[in-house]
């Protein structure tokens, strides 16, 4: 499973990174057939979010560490390197980047977004 990583170097620059989180095969729910999962890890809590057409974050940074998973709509992100990138349905993010040069971040298209939010542990 492929996902995108946003987090902030030593120096304060955010960044984006591409990563991969194996699925192995495991009988998950018997006697259902095993089905792909991947590694577990705590969370501490969980909710949507829904910005509009034309909403624009500005440079922020992301208010805890957590993991985006973008269900409608799409984003456009741009790290302080310099890097942009659009996120839709089916993307994921983890949005490390609490301190440092922050990200910008802006609804594009005419419908709004909604995106599954999984706030992690520090």
């Amino acid at each position: 499973m492929k996902y995108v990583r946003l987090y902030a170097d030593a120096s304060g620059e955010s960044h984006f990174e591409d990563l991969e989180m194996a699925l192995t095969p495991v009988d998950f729910a018997p006697p259902a057939p095993p089905i792909n999962v991947s590694a577990f890890a705590p969370a501490t809590a969980y909710g949507f979010l829904s910005p509009p057409p034309g909403w624009d974050g500005g440079w922020h940074p992301t208010p805890a560490r957590q993991i985006l998973f973008y269900l409608s709509g799409e984003i456009e992100a741009e790290v302080s390197d310099g890097e942009v990138r659009r996120f839709g349905p089916g993307s994921i993010t983890l949005v490390e980047d609490m301190s440092g040069k922050r990200h910008a971040s802006r609804v594009v298209g005419v419908i709004d977004v909604l995106l599954a939010v999984v706030q992690l542990p520090n």
